[in-house]
């Protein structure tokens, strides 16, 4: 007969066990939360489900792992011990998982999200030439905006820094943010004035808005030193609408360089007092570090010799 201590070599022993996957994938959602509730959201569970979860795994561990208080939950030196390990173990699984996705993407669709009026404006104009380039990649675009949710399918992001992002998401600047005020060429001399020190915005020149960028004009102004006065204003919902406007007549618009520049070379808008830069920039953003021979080096090489191809011609 053998005695309880005897197991078979390849049999776990209780203490090398490990605890159900679920149970730590809840206890990690509350540790990092310090909330069950925002934790069961979190993992679409309910309330009791995470509840019963973490104690499960206390019992199996025989610790405490919260310290329970008036509806909050602090955790114990026993589970900040633990929730170390876990993160550090379900982010080595997770750049695994990135990894094997990436590789798997090389015969895959790609997909790049944009947000909209750079997406319609600057990148589907000059996508063409991405794809003579590159005919054996198939990259998606789509088009959105903030903050970018790279585990619903997104793989790269093109977006302006004017919104925080995670430390984890990385981030590569592609072009800095020029505006300036913009209408149609022959609206010109109505609206502007020029001046012994430069070309002035006529007080009454009406001026077009847009819900996306509400400051759009109050920063340029701040940033030329320019004082706006009262003036006919008309607010449009998406950026790209007050550009449309400005081609039709309507008024001046704060028109990024970026999204107008086509319009100014065929001569449907001007910018009769040039651009400036506003402190932002665009970037492209992705999961993990973009590597050498893929895709993803391949969209970015193209956007940052695009983009300079851009200034060189506008200089």
């Amino acid at each position: 007969m053998f005695s309880d201590h005897h197991v078979e070599s390849n049999s776990p022993s209780g203490d090398a066990r490990l605890p159900s996957l679920l149970a730590l994938r809840c206890f990690e959602a509350a540790a990092r939360l310090e909330n069950f509730s925002r934790a069961a959201d979190e993992l679409h569970l309910t309330h009791g489900a995470v509840s019963r979860a973490v104690r499960t795994l206390e019992d199996d561990l025989g610790v405490a792992l919260f310290e329970r208080r008036s509806r909050r939950v602090f955790l114990t030196e026993a589970g900040r011990r633990l929730a170390q390990a876990v993160r550090d173990g379900l982010g080595v699984i997770r750049q695994a998982t990135r990894e094997l996705r990436a590789s798997a993407r090389q015969a895959r669709q790609w997909v790049l999200s944009c947000e909209p009026t750079l997406l319609m404006r600057w990148l589907i104009p000059r996508w063409p030439d991405f794809k003579a380039r590159h005919p054996e990649l198939d990259v998606h675009l789509v088009a959105g905006g903030g903050a970018v949710a790279f585990d619903s399918g997104i793989d790269l992001a093109l977006r302006r820094d004017d919104f925080s992002w995670p430390d984890s998401v990385h981030a590569v600047p592609l072009f800095v943010e020029r505006v300036g005020p913009v209408c149609r060429p022959d609206q010109a001399g109505a609206w502007f004035a020029a001046r012994k020190a430069g070309t002035a915005l006529r007080p009454s020149a009406p001026r077009l808005h847009t819900r996306t960028r509400p400051n759009a004009w109050q920063t340029w102004a701040d940033i030329t030193g320019q004082t706006l006065s009262r003036a006919p204003e008309q607010r449009f919902e998406h950026f790209y609408f007050s550009l449309q406007a400005a081609v039709a007549g309507l008024g001046v618009a704060i028109g990024p360089w970026h999204l107008v520049q086509d319009d100014i070379a065929s001569g449907m808008l001007a910018a009769p007092m040039g651009f400036v830069e506003d402190g932002s920039r665009y970037c492209l953003l992705s999961p993990v570090p973009i590597r050498a021979g893929t895709p993803a080096a391949a969209v970015l090489d193209w956007l940052k010799t695009t983009a300079a191809l851009d200034r060189l011609r506008a200089d």
